[in-house]
């Protein structure tokens, strides 16, 4: 059986922490390997980052010569990025135990991404709503330019 690396978004640094919803801004990566035994846990630097936390977070994955990520979104860039660069991503239900998603995934029970999610609001990606009266982009020039 071929080993592999998986790396997990996480609340925190250890297996009994939560899956962290958002790839890019996690507060730690797990890095486990088939087994599910812990291999490292590292604090994610690009948390507070202004632009380009998922990239960052794709590039940190590739040089960490990870197979799979699991997380519980992801942006386009990351996934392309992540996908162009031969690791495979799937999705876990935010919250669930590290554990537990670890297991789900030995399982065959998560959803690999192949293509772009659709936007969701609260997850940091996508066009967000338009707002109106801000000037710059949008149509017209808001309230103020007039």
């Amino acid at each position: 059986m071929k080993s592999y690396k998986i790396c997990i978004s996480a609340t925190g640094n250890d297996l009994d922490a939560a899956l962290d919803p958002r790839f890019g801004r996690a507060l730690y990566f797990l890095i486990v390997d088939e087994k599910g035994k812990l291999i490292k846990a590292i604090k994610n630097s690009g948390v507070q980052a202004m632009r380009g936390a998922g990239i960052a977070a794709a590039q940190f994955v590739v040089k960490e010569k990870v197979d799979i990520v699991i997380t519980g979104n992801i942006g386009p860039n990351a996934l392309a990025a992540l996908t162009t660069s031969g690791v495979e991503v799937y999705l876990a239900p935010p919250g669930m135990r590290l554990r537990d998603v670890i297991d789900q995934y030995r399982k065959g029970a998560l959803q690999q991404v192949k293509e772009p999610l659709p936007y969701r609001p609260g997850f940091g990606f996508g066009p967000g709503p338009r707002r109106r009266g801000f000037g710059g982009r949008g149509r017209g020039r808001g309230r103020l330019g007039r």
